[in-house]
């Protein structure tokens, strides 16, 4: 009618499935955080970096797609940057 107080806890081999759901959910929590960071951390897109161009041929690039400069005007322009660099 009572209650079996000498039951300490869960029978059998509970605890190995509960050790192995903790390193799992470790394992993933540990993948995450170093996937975030690293995906962070990657440095310039491969767009910006494609023919070593720099922010500003990049913006002229820009312009004259969308027909503010002459293709004229883009090969001045380009030209006086790559003098001042």
């Amino acid at each position: 009618m009572g209650y079996n107080w000498d039951y300490q806890g869960m029978g059998g081999d509970w605890w190995v499935l509960m050790m192995i759901g903790m390193v799992i959910f470790w394992s993933i929590l540990v993948f995450g955080v170093v996937a975030l960071v690293r995906h962070n951390h990657s440095g310039p897109t491969p767009v910006a970096r494609a023919d070593g161009d720099d922010k500003a041929v990049g913006i002229l690039r820009e312009r004259l797609a969308r027909g503010e400069i002459t293709p004229e005007e883009f090969t001045t322009l380009l030209a006086t940057l790559r003098d001042r660099s």
